[in-house]
């Protein structure tokens, strides 16, 4: 069993930056692709951006350009950096771990609880 847990989350202006870590355990960290999903108040989880085994990432437009993923395969972690934070933005933010070459929520295996991200005026 997979077990995520992000961190990082907080209260930022907009305009600002924050990082969130997701630390994976429980499984061989390489062969696991680690998805980015947020969910804002009244609205469904979307798709932010996943790191790929083969250490690519990719993005949903809305992020691409400002948010950057990275992957420290010696420390099991996956991070979400968040530059040029929008109000927007504000959500729950969750990471996944799925071995399907796919982002569909449906293909990640487990899930983190999530960590919050508030972006304010």
């Amino acid at each position: 069993q997979v077990r995520l847990v992000e961190s990082g989350g907080g209260l930022v202006q907009a305009g600002g930056s924050l990082r969130l870590s997701c630390a994976v355990s429980g499984h061989t960290f390489s062969s696991v692709h680690i998805g980015w999903y947020r969910q804002a108040p009244g609205k469904e989880r979307s798709y932010v951006g996943i790191a790929w085994t083969d250490g690519t990432s990719s993005y949903t437009n809305s992020v691409r350009g400002r948010f950057t993923i990275s992957r420290d395969n010696a420390r099991n972690t996956v991070y979400l950096q968040m530059n040029s934070l929008r109000i927007s933005d504000t959500a729950v933010y969750y990471c996944a771990a799925g071995n399907q070459l796919s982002t569909r929520p449906d293909s990640f295996d487990s899930w983190g609880q999530g960590t919050q991200v508030t972006v304010s005026s």
